[in-house]
């Protein structure tokens, strides 16, 4: 009988941590596919709710909110672009100029889960920021990613022009930092079991094996 594991993966489109994460994870989850199961559910953290339409750039965000050189900026640049090619995720961070507000993301992203799509969303997201460039927080680009992820266009914008599932991104953002998640990415396995940070395919696979041992919380 297949074991079966849960992953709520918290996170950001915007976080190149949270792309390394993802990438990883879905490596895992494909190296231990025929013997356990994972039914993985990505849930809203936004880095930076009070972030402006047209965003900020991207160095200067950096340099402000976390008290960086460029020199820094640089060399965190250097690391995540060589931690990505490892896993064949590809970071273009020339095209990446500026960090965006994801609310209207996160909204689509649950709409996605609701439609069967969202795992495939979610890729397409980190892909079209961290490797095109693309502004996450325009609709109209949403709409083309909802689409691409084989989603329906005209449904995408009508969630978006509604504001549907403003209410549940909200809720689930304030339930994670209650429950003390402060920066991702974060997943909680099983209900009950938090793996913080960036991790290894090696780490995730770990875990995957280790869970599906464990008994499911009631």
């Amino acid at each position: 009988m297949t074991a079966s594991v849960s992953i709520d993966f918290i996170s950001d489109v915007v976080c190149p941590w949270c792309a390394l994460g993802a990438t990883a994870l879905e490596q895992a989850i494909e190296n231990v596919a025929g013997e356990i199961s994972v039914e993985l559910t990505y849930k809203p953290f936004e880095l930076n709710p009070d972030m402006p339409a047209v965003g900020e750039k991207a160095v200067e965000h950096l340099m402000r909110k976390y008290g960086r050189t460029a020199a820094d900026v640089a060399a965190g640049k250097a690391m995540q672009i060589e931690r990505g090619a490892a896993l064949g995720f590809k970071f273009d961070l020339d095209k990446r100029t500026h960090f965006y507000n994801t609310f209207d993301a996160h909204r689509l992203l649950l709409w996605a889960l609701q439609e069967g799509r969202q795992v495939a969303l979610k890729k397409i997201l980190l892909r079209a920021y961290f490797t095109d460039g693309q502004n996450p927080s325009d609709r109209e680009t949403l709409v083309s990613l909802a689409a691409e992820a084989g989603l329906d266009a005209a449904a995408a914008q009508e969630v978006l022009a509604s504001g549907a599932f403003a209410k549940e991104v909200r809720e689930l953002e304030a339930f994670y930092r209650q429950h003390g998640i402060h920066s991702v990415p974060a997943m909680v396995l099983n209900g009950r079991h938090l793996v913080s940070g960036s991790q290894s395919v090696e780490y995730y696979e770990q875990m995957l094996r280790q869970m599906a041992k464990a008994p499911a919380e009631a």
